[in-house]
């Protein structure tokens, strides 16, 4: 299963892609997650459906500092993408 979430409130500057992306493989997930422009923090998980619902699960508080407002979060088809679980920065490429 591979999933899109997008993450609203204070979630820039309070660590949480750090915390996130160490969320992500303690679930044995691989993806990407990365701030956006619009203060948003956005995240692609994939692997086991349940691990994958666990990650939407803990976006939904993130790390103790975050104010999580609210989570979109979008299936995404076709073959998995990523071999590992990486931060990027608002620009990189994937």
């Amino acid at each position: 299963m591979r999933k899109r979430f997008v993450v609203h409130g204070r979630v820039q500057g309070v660590n949480f892609r750090a915390t996130a992306a160490d969320a992500a493989r303690g679930l044995g997930l691989t993806g990407r997650v990365w701030n956006r422009d619009d203060g948003a923090v956005e995240c692609v998980a994939e692997g086991e459906a349940a691990a994958v619902e666990r990650m939407g699960e803990w976006l939904s508080h993130g790390p103790r500092w975050a104010e999580v407002e609210e989570v979109e979060a979008t299936n995404i088809e076709g073959d998995p993408e990523y071999e590992d679980f990486r931060i990027r920065g608002v620009r990189w490429p994937f």
